[in-house]
């Protein structure tokens, strides 16, 4: 027997018109170029995502069209997150940071017919109008006025095009499993690959990480999403925040300590979400300058693991709460949150400490388990499997056979503890075998990240003519801290045996970071593999 409820599709466009019609005075302050900021609201971006669907439409975009975007975290962004899915097109978000070469080859793999850029990707825009042959529209995010381009006759502009467009009077249907973004993965192991995100995918994703259990967005926050537009959905925050009904802080490209102190302050921001490096640049600056953020409420980490010292400086110095989240771009990406149940909360700071280093508990509508076991917590570590409703079940444009059952293989190496608690223990490419045993370089980087002074960590391995390989630690310490090797050594030397304690400790100035803000350990393979 079926139920009798109405068919409601869970559509992008509905989260619009929800927040429109609910908290249409609610306020999205975008930062500009220049550093100015640019200030609307839900309604008026409403409008504004009406008046630029109708200029793709009569641009002759169609349903199913992939339209690109070499965007930062702003408002015209932002519209276009609503105005190309609304249309039925696919929002193709392409992250500027890849080197040029895949850039193109990801535009000419998904097809891309149309492509809204920054004034800051002129020249990249201009490489792939030369390159894609299927690029038949280039809109500038901004008006001719301030962006004038007199070699390029037929550019559009899109602040221009907007003005003069009439809002569509309603959104077109669109089904709820129908492709509403694409976005490819980071490609550090070969080209990215392309996950073709849907719009009820993309619906259930904002819909659960909002729950209280989880991030606890309220209409009263003031949220900046630092984790960039360009990939993942920016963590699904330009949805979430719509359906909260939340202020929307978008910082451009703006991101170093000084600059994010300031807006964080400026604008009374309760949340942001970002990878560590973002946050251990504002920690630094922070201790550097006294700086306090009295306003700041609660700071997500993703995309590289959270350490002890971040920990130590947001809740235990200045009381500002940090969670660790786990996902990837396949995963939408969020699958877990370290959120603490009310009884953990209640424990000493060292073991809250020691939970948040975690990766957390699976949201509703992810399941994990360990291959070849079961999805019952256990000590066994394996690899990582994952499957639920925000979850690829294939790539985009390929044949199939990454995805071999309706689980999908991450590649991370974990264990699930007691109370379904995820604890990432590697990737599955970075563990080290050193005399036929594994060695962890996670548990290495997290042990090392705990000596004072330390600010990041890398371990890797190479090669060893006794034991085949050997663990190599990589180490970046916070600006005026006098970290010793012995030190270091004498910290590992507690928690490891002797043979799982790195001979070498290099130290570095800086990270080779890739694309996405996470530590690129092919390229400390290739400067320091073959040297030791």
């Amino acid at each position: 027997m079926r139920g009798q409820m109405m068919n409601f599709p869970l559509t992008i466009p509905s989260i619009l018109e929800h927040a429109a019609a609910n908290t249409p005075d609610q306020e999205i302050v975008s930062v500009e170029a220049d550093g100015s900021r640019t200030r609307l609201n839900f309604a008026d971006l409403a409008l504004c995502a009406a008046r630029a669907g109708r200029f793709m439409l009569d641009l002759g975009i169609a349903p199913g069209a992939r339209v690109a975007t070499l965007a930062w975290n702003t408002h015209r962004h932002l519209a276009l997150y609503y105005a190309v899915p609304g249309i039925g097109a696919v929002c193709h978000t392409i992250n500027p940071r890849l080197d040029p070469k895949t850039i193109v080859h990801i535009a000419a793999e998904a097809g891309d017919v149309a492509l809204f850029f920054d004034a800051d990707f002129l020249d990249l825009a201009r490489a792939l109008r030369d390159q894609v042959p299927s690029l038949r529209h280039f809109v500038l995010l901004g008006g001719a006025d301030a962006h004038p381009v007199a070699d390029w006759p037929d550019l559009l502009h899109f602040d221009d095009a907007v003005a003069v467009a009439p809002p569509l009077s309603a959104w077109p249907a669109v089904a709820e499993d129908q492709a509403s973004g694409l976005c490819y993965t980071s490609g550090t192991t070969g080209n990215p690959k392309g996950v073709l995100y849907s719009h009820r995918s993309t619906v259930l994703h904002a819909l659960v990480c909002g729950l209280p259990g989880n991030l606890n967005i309220r209409e009263t926050d003031a949220v900046v999403p630092v984790v960039p537009m360009f990939h993942v959905n920016a963590w699904g925050l330009p949805y979430l925040c719509m359906l909260a009904g939340a202020r929307l802080v978008l910082p451009r490209n703006r991101l170093d300590g000084a600059s994010l102190a300031a807006l964080f302050n400026e604008e009374g921001v309760t949340l942001s979400v970002g990878v560590p490096t973002i946050w251990l640049g504002l920690a630094e600056f922070m201790r550097a300058s006294g700086t306090t953020l009295p306003r700041l409420e609660r700071l997500m980490v993703g995309g590289a693991a959270l350490s002890r010292n971040l920990i130590a400086h947001f809740e235990e110095r200045h009381g500002i709460e940090i969670l660790q989240g786990w996902g990837m771009t396949e995963t939408s990406p969020v699958c877990t949150i370290g959120t603490l149940r009310p009884a953990e909360a209640a424990l000493p700071q060292g073991e809250k400490a020691a939970l948040k280093l975690r990766q957390g508990r699976p949201l509703y509508g992810v399941r994990l388990k360990i291959a070849d076991g079961t999805e019952a917590p256990g000590l066994t570590p394996g690899e990582l499997l994952v499957h639920g409703a925000w979850i690829a079940s294939g790539y985009y444009n390929r044949d199939g056979s990454d995805f071999q059952s309706r689980w999908l293989a991450t590649g991370d190496i974990a264990q699930i503890e007691p109370g379904n608690r995820l604890l990432l223990t590697d990737r599955a490419k970075d563990l080290i075998k050193s005399g036929g045993e594994w060695i962890s370089s996670a548990w290495l980087e997290e042990l090392a990240m705990q000596v004072d002074g330390v600010e990041s960590a890398a371990a890797i391995a190479v090669p060893d003519a006794t034991w085949g390989e050997r663990p190599m630690l990589i180490v970046k310490t916070e600006v005026g801290a006098a970290v010793t090797d012995s030190a270091i050594v004498a910290h590992l030397s507690g928690s490891l045996a002797k043979w799982q304690v790195p001979r070498r400790i290099v130290f570095v100035d800086a990270f080779p970071l890739g694309a996405t803000g996470k530590i690129l350990k092919t390229e400390l393979r290739r400067r320091h593999g073959a040297s030791a």
